[in-house]
């Protein structure tokens, strides 16, 4: 992963986490994930760029996501998706708006029936 791909995934992590506040939990995760990704320093700035205007940070993130997005492939964008989902189900719970979120970053990613086909997919194997 380049930096600007870590910044984005931890950023993405970290603007869903905050919907409600960042939990103990979630912040766990976010620094779990950035040691195994060796991205300490990219999640530092994420929780930067979140901390400097909590209530414009969905907006700032979002604009910041779409633009860096626009020049990924599909299984990067679904990668990216589905690994955030999976870390809200770590923390015990998906809220309504996390899953809505990523919901509408896949719609706007163009990969949105492929992120419910993944879920649906992992939440019933068979």
């Amino acid at each position: 992963m380049t930096t600007d791909q870590k910044k984005a995934f931890l950023l993405l992590k970290s603007v869903i986490f905050h919907h409600y506040g960042l939990e103990e939990s979630e912040n766990t995760i976010l620094s779990e994930t950035a040691l195994a990704i060796d991205g300490v320093d990219e999640l530092q700035w994420a929780q930067q760029f979140v901390s400097q205007d909590k209530l414009t940070a969905f907006e700032r993130a979002w604009a910041y996501l779409n633009g860096l997005a626009a020049h990924w492939d599909a299984p990067t964008k679904l990668e990216y998706l589905t690994t955030v989902w999976e870390s809200t189900k770590e923390k015990g719970y998906i809220s309504e708006m996390e899953a809505t979120t990523i919901l509408k970053l896949a719609k706007d990613w163009n990969i949105q029936q492929e992120l419910i086909a993944l879920v649906r997919k992992k939440r019933n194997p068979n």
